[in-house]
């Protein structure tokens, strides 16, 4: 299918439409569709998208910004039917062929609307599913923008239901452009925006594709246990803790990032232990054990992308004469569990959720969902990577709305 975005500007621009947009684009290309972003301002920033400019959609043209004046005054003069007339000639050569226009905000701003007027037009002579109006901001009900409104053509298109498909980025956008057209609350689709935790984070390219190999984003909680694979780390307690958490937290994953001890020739056999407790616990695919995934151990980044992707750190040990994970989870802000042992007690005091190494796995189980259920931060993070990633929206949300 081919999709036109359409908005005043485009990347590398900042602003935050101009981001969605280009999200959308690249989401759009990687599910196998032709995309083209028409903008005034912009430039090509991604190969496979390509990048159309009409000078005159920008917002900050200077006949538009001439026009815009007047009609801040209520004039509606012929610079700008003259503008809406030559906008209206390039949105129908460059739109030629689309199977989807998607325009970004010019159904709900007054920035240029010049360009308003000849997207309406084309949504009256084209099919009636072509136009799809995204609205992320409405003129109409923001207070700062009303001296700058006036109750006539072409100021009423920003309040008249004229596209075959609305889509507002929030339940309260809806329900205010659902009062401000007069139509109902579910003919609306609301797409939420999304964030690259990726990129946020700063997670390297392998340990995005560990992540993703692993399933890790749909992990909740994601347990981290930073160690080697010997026998006093005390895995197998870890192990039986997360089968006792999936319970009551189905979505709980756990990696253990380390490889075999380099030393004893005994942690091959307590590798192959583990593998049998894993497939006895019933926790393939939930139980992460990095020496049997990768042929090398881990970079000191890719560990760190660890950290940063994990909800808690957990550390079973039976003895440490130290214990650098604690200290490494503080930097990183995770939470710790940690075996209550006197060198890990040393160094996480009062601040370290403590358990017997040789306790129950159900005690520990019991306080890691305790802990994490009770903090806002944890629940608030689940939420944004489990309904607010941008492959999330697409395939959930805007796939299904633009029918792609």
């Amino acid at each position: 299918m081919h999709v036109v975005l359409v908005h005043y500007a485009a990347p590398p621009v900042v602003g935050g439409v101009e981001q969605v947009l280009g999200e959308h684009a690249k989401l759009m290309v990687e599910a196998g569709h032709r995309v083209t972003v028409v903008a005034g301002r912009g430039a090509q920033w991604d190969a496979r998208v390509a990048y159309r400019c009409v000078p005159l959609a920008d917002s900050r043209h200077a006949d538009v910004v001439a026009v815009k004046a007047e009609l801040d005054l209520g004039v509606v003069s012929p610079a700008f039917h003259s503008l809406a007339t030559r906008l209206a000639l390039d949105m129908e050569e460059a739109t030629a062929g689309a199977d989807r226009v998607v325009a970004h905000n010019i159904g709900s701003l007054h920035k240029n609307l010049a360009l308003t007027a000849a997207i309406h037009e084309l949504a009256a002579t084209g099919a009636p599913e072509r136009v799809v109006l995204w609205h992320h901001d409405l003129a109409w009900t923001a207070a700062r923008y009303r001296p700058e409104l006036h109750p006539r053509w072409p100021w009423t298109l920003l309040r008249t239901d004229w596209a075959w498909r609305h889509v507002v980025v929030s339940a309260h956008r809806r329900r205010e452009l659902a009062v401000l057209l007069g139509i109902d609350e579910d003919t609306i689709a609301v797409v939420p925006n999304g964030v690259d935790g990726d990129r946020l984070l700063a997670i390297s390219p392998e340990g995005a594709a560990l992540a993703s190999a692993l399933g890790l984003a749909e992990a909740a909680p994601l347990l981290l246990m930073p160690v080697r694979l010997t026998a006093r780390k005390n895995v197998e307690l870890a192990m039986e803790t997360l089968a006792v958490l999936r319970r009551s937290m189905p979505a709980a994953a756990m990696v253990v990032t380390g490889p075999m001890g380099p030393h004893n020739p005994a942690n091959l056999g307590y590798l192959e232990r583990l593998l049998a407790l894993r497939e006895r616990l019933g926790l393939e695919g939930a139980a992460h054990l990095l020496a049997d995934v990768l042929d090398e151990p881990p970079s000191d980044r890719v560990v760190g992308d660890l950290y940063r992707l994990a909800d808690a750190v957990l550390f079973a040990s039976f003895e440490e004469g130290f214990g650098i994970p604690v200290l490494e989870a503080a930097l990183a802000r995770r939470p710790v569990f940690a075996a209550d042992i006197p060198s890990l007690r040393e160094l996480g005091a009062a601040d370290v959720s403590w358990f017997d190494p040789s306790g129950d796995p159900g005690a520990v189980a019991a306080s890691i969902e305790d802990r994490l259920t009770r903090d806002p931060v944890y629940r608030l993070a689940v939420r944004a990577r489990s309904e607010y990633t941008w492959p999330r929206i697409y395939r959930d949300r805007l796939a299904p709305v633009l029918g792609l």
